[in-house]
């Protein structure tokens, strides 16, 4: 697997060099030193954040996802609940399951590297308290702004309580029909109908493209409840398992999305997350050049 690519490379990619957060300096393998990207400085302009999906790279662990995001200039990440927080076979998953010295020791290489945990997706949140109960009080001890899940539809009013009680969002996902019951946005709308906005949505617009809907056009149908995304380009349309390619080269009208968020003011996270194993950083850095690229356009009204 290739694991850099050359400079000059990247130069052409994302039309700048990275400035350097310093990995070499924190003790960090040296492979992490040079960096793919320098982040999305003119998105951040409109107050918009990136993070990258650490399924984005799921063969690695959490601690590996977190030096690759670093490597892209990104200080966030959305983790899942099943990556294994490092090689070590007794520090667990990255989960409300590992125990309180590896959620110590969790804190501190966030700390270390400069980042944040902004979301972890969960593989279940079911109706029981108890259960859930558990998931917000270990992301309330580790910053954790949102939750992405998938809860029943009967378990939104306790799920919105203890999003209220913790001061965490979750964010409802949606996977392709007919996996997921949250394919057809309108789901989302009935499920967060007249409930805290600390419930909304995690928008992956390469489902909804998988699915045969325009993203665009679920964007906003769930306006006024966008808390995340897993933003993806798809090479075709209606096919679930259509590969991902970098932001602006497929078929998911991601500059369509952007202005739509733009249009609602909104400010979710917006998480980049490739499906494919293998080297996907150089698509990344593609990614966060296009996003800027539209960022500047809305800046100065350009169509």
């Amino acid at each position: 697997m290739k694991t850099r690519i050359d400079r000059r490379d990247f130069l052409k990619v994302a039309g700048a060099a990275g400035a350097g957060v310093g990995l070499a300096s924190m003790g960090m393998p040296s492979l992490w030193a040079a960096e793919y990207a320098n982040g999305a400085p003119v998105a951040e302009k409109l107050g918009w954040r990136v993070a990258c999906c650490a399924y984005t790279f799921n063969q690695f662990t959490f601690y590996e996802a977190l030096e690759r995001t670093a490597s892209l200039g990104l200080k966030l990440v959305e983790g899942f609940s099943w990556q294994p927080v490092s090689k070590e076979k007794q520090d667990g998953q990255t989960n409300e399951t590992m125990s309180a010295a590896v959620c110590e020791q969790v804190k501190k290489r966030l700390a270390d590297t400069g980042m944040k945990l902004a979301g972890c997706y969960m593989a279940e949140m079911p109706n029981k308290e108890d259960v859930c109960r558990k998931k917000f009080e270990w992301a309330k001890k580790l910053g954790v702004e949102y939750f992405v899940a998938e809860p029943p539809l009967a378990a939104m009013d306790m799920v919105a309580r203890l999003c209220d009680e913790y001061e965490i969002c979750v964010a409802i996902h949606n996977h392709p029909k007919p996996s997921s019951v949250y394919w057809d946005p309108e789901t989302v709308v009935k499920a967060t109908k007249g409930r805290t906005k600390r419930l909304g949505a995690s928008a992956d617009t390469g489902h909804w493209v998988r699915s045969g809907l325009d993203p665009v056009e679920c964007v906003k149908r769930l306006e006024g409840r966008l808390i995340s995304f897993h933003l993806k380009d798809i090479t075709e349309v209606g096919k679930v398992d259509a590969p991902d390619v970098p932001w602006g080269e497929g078929k998911g009208n991601v500059e369509g999305v952007l202005r739509e968020v733009y249009r609602q003011k909104a400010k979710p996270v917006f998480g980049i997350e490739y499906e494919q194993h293998g080297e996907t950083r150089p698509d990344l850095a593609k990614c966060l050049a296009f996003i800027d690229k539209v960022a500047a356009k809305l800046m100065d009204g350009s169509k």
